[in-house]
């Protein structure tokens, strides 16, 4: 594939850029482009205003409220919004559980949840991984018993993303306790709002709390909030790995961060000038960009395949790759910062943070760079750890 775009994909691109130059929010733009959290209040406005525009989905069909667009026009979008500093639409519930109700919910599913999704009026979290359950994810033990028309929930999720901002989960529960432990699993959709839903925070090595303990002590759900078939949702989950898999990948934003990373070489001051001229760093950052490349091109292949439905292990491979140049970057970042990177200021985090005197030299930039440097210690870990991943490739496209 290409990446020579046509005319009308360069007038396509043309179109986009004039309409996030007027639309995206300055501050949240700012927040951004210095590698500060961004509210959830910033986020939902952000997927408000895509959506008055007709462009909240750009990856749904036409008939759900999407975009219709193609495999390139996707690219562009997503591109230039990362280079625009746009804040991140809503992943949990626009890229992951929205795809899952598309191909298995049921019509009464797809009417009530896809447009509140699309229109930015739900915030979902996902109940994936418990304690002694990640990597080996069939093995989890949070349990749904049905009594009438309804299930009964008991059990804990862990490391849920932004729970406490969520009114949705979707979680995978045990609904079979006999045979094999992947035939036994469903995907029940719940409010976290039901009576027995508690959110206990966990809190970062960088201070910010975006982690969560879920706790479910009997909690009703209605049977309607069934996701196609009990003790079928196995197969349902690897269908949303795969979608999150290559969001993972967030190619148009590690270009962003590229650029980051090359205006911080070309300022800094090393022993014997500026750290670009350190031909060591420059092969750095050169491999980073080579291998950004080739991801960028199996980025493109894959959403050409999503597009046709297909969703194969070509997502472990954008999972893989994309995970560890995140992990490069931050790395890179931090060797920039020299002595700096052994401070993490979490109040630096703020806009409006004024450097005490005994920090007079340390640059603004800097608390969002270390943030960085931990918090991207997980992206190898989470959504299937690349060990895991690998295990796929070797299975499913070289037939070990």
């Amino acid at each position: 594939m290409d990446l020579a775009f046509n005319k009308e994909e360069v007038e396509f691109r043309e179109q986009v850029k004039a309409f996030l130059s007027s639309s995206v929010p300055p501050l949240a733009a700012k927040r951004v482009a210095m590698g500060l959290p961004v509210s959830p209040k910033d986020v939902i406005e952000w997927q408000k205003t895509l959506y008055a525009k007709g462009w909240g989905a750009v990856s749904w069909p036409v008939e759900f409220g999407g975009t219709g667009w193609n495999a390139a026009q996707q690219y562009i979008f997503e591109e230039e919004c990362a280079l625009a500093n746009a804040p991140l639409q809503p992943a949990f519930g626009l890229k992951m559980v929205a795809p899952v109700i598309m191909a298995f919910g049921w019509p009464e599913q797809k009417t009530k949840y896809l447009p509140r999704i699309i229109a930015g009026e739900d915030w979902w979290c996902q109940g994936y991984s418990e304690p002694g359950s990640g990597s080996d994810l069939a093995s989890l033990k949070t349990q749904a018993q049905r009594v009438g028309q309804h299930y009964i929930v008991n059990g804990q999720k862990t490391w849920t993303t932004l729970a406490q901002h969520a009114n949705m989960i979707f979680c995978l529960v045990r609904t079979q306790f006999d045979g094999r432990k992947q035939e036994g699993i469903s995907f029940l959709l719940i409010d976290m709002r039901s009576s027995g839903v508690s959110v206990r925070p966990i809190i970062m090595l960088d201070g910010e709390h975006e982690i969560n303990e879920v706790w479910f002590d009997n909690v009703k759900v209605p049977v309607g909030n069934l996701v196609g078939e009990e003790n079928r949702g196995w197969t349902y989950a690897k269908y949303l790995l795969g979608h999150e898999r290559t969001n993972i990948a967030q190619v148009g934003k590690s270009k962003r961060e590229l650029r980051k990373l090359i205006s911080l070489a070309k300022q800094q001051e090393g022993p014997h000038g500026r750290l670009i001229d350190d031909i060591r760093l420059r092969d750095q950052i050169a491999n980073i960009e080579i291998e950004l490349n080739a991801l960028e091109i199996t980025n493109m292949r894959v959403i050409a395949d999503h597009a046709q439905g297909e969703i194969g292990p070509k997502a472990s491979l954008l999972k893989i790759k994309g995970a560890e140049i995140q992990q490069q970057l931050t790395e890179l970042k931090m060797q920039l910062l020299g002595p700096y990177s052994v401070v993490h200021v979490k109040e630096g985090l703020n806009l409006d943070w004024q450097k005490p005197s005994g920090l007079s030299h340390y640059p603004e930039y800097a608390p969002a760079l270390t943030g960085a440097y931990f918090n991207y210690r997980k992206t190898t870990i989470y959504g299937g750890s690349n060990e895991i991943q690998r295990n796929i490739i070797s299975k499913m496209m070289l037939d070990l």
